[in-house]
């Protein structure tokens, strides 16, 4: 019962991976906020929660709506005395060619997936500050992080949740936050028409969430991107490679060109701890020993 002590929200967890990720928690131990859009499906998780011994609370609220979400965390604080764990799941499809999406369905999803993760994140910032602990778990998806056709919006989307992963896990370390991602593979009402029936009939998505709960307990890591499905995990990073030095001059163009190789070549390539290490190799390469970053904070 590693999270005994701990209490979780997790959004859209109605069914699928939420529901799985709900379910999860609560068996090793954590006290959990279920929270849909749909109150009915909440409860039905909630009910199956009590019923293998666990203690929840069914939420229905927009992960966009920040007068609800804030209400959600002050729940969960007034019933148990705070938040340790949030899991940002909750999200959308709008799958079209780029060429055929509208701009209205772009918005919608980025709004869903990045937006109401950025809401529900501010809503526990605080809090998990306050008491030096916390544990944030961003959905992402290898459309995000490699491309996928007609998933431009959902795409562009689950790629901003890396950007706001790693910063918020920067911010945080001074106070315990932990901050990663998980890009699942699993069979749930988002994935069904965009999978195969054969290898949906594998995706169970309580395959994923084993892997939430190394990325939620007191030895958590930070910055991760876990990858997930049919009982497999990977990891995925966000590479800078050694590169080369090409300097000034008319035919500098040229010579990016010519190296273009040698400038992609992975050998010695490195995951950065922040994102002034590319600003700092780039001032040592060109010579410079004046520091890449003037000010933080």
């Amino acid at each position: 019962m590693m999270l005994s002590s701990r209490v979780a929200i997790v959004t859209g967890a109605g069914g699928g991976l939420g529901r799985a990720h709900a379910l999860t928690l609560a068996r090793y131990g954590a006290r959990v906020v279920v929270n849909d859009l749909d109150i009915d499906a909440a409860q039905r998780v909630v009910d199956e929660i009590a019923a293998a011994g666990g203690s929840a609370i069914a939420v229905a609220a927009s992960v966009t709506d920040e007068t609800a979400v804030a209400a959600m965390v002050d729940r969960a604080i007034g019933e148990w005395g705070g938040v340790h764990i949030l899991i940002n799941n909750a999200g959308i499809l709008r799958d079209k060619s780029f060429a055929k999406m509208e701009l209205a369905d772009f918005r919608l999803v980025l709004e869903v997936h990045l937006i109401g993760a950025a809401i529900c994140s501010k809503a526990v910032w605080e809090p998990m500050r306050e008491q030096r602990y916390g544990r944030i778990v961003m959905t992402t998806s290898s459309s995000g992080l490699y491309g996928n056709f007609g998933q431009a919006n959902y795409a562009a989307a689950k790629m901003g949740l890396i950007g706001l992963m790693q910063t918020l896990a920067i911010e945080g370390e001074k106070y315990n936050i932990r901050v990663n991602a998980l890009a699942p593979t699993a069979a749930t009402q988002m994935t069904e028409g965009v999978l195969s029936e054969a290898g949906l009939e594998q995706l169970d998505p309580m395959l994923v969430s084993p892997g939430l709960v190394a990325l939620v307990g007191e030895d958590a890591p930070t910055r991760a991107i876990l990858c997930a499905g049919a009982g497999h995990f990977a990891r995925a990073n966000v590479t800078l490679t050694d590169g080369c030095f090409i300097g000034a001059g008319d035919d500098a163009a040229e010579r990016v060109i010519a190296d273009w190789d040698a400038i992609g070549d992975r050998t010695g390539e490195i995951v950065p701890t922040y994102g002034f290490t590319q600003a700092e190799r780039e001032l040592a390469s060109a010579g410079s020993t004046a520091p890449a970053v003037a000010r933080a904070g």
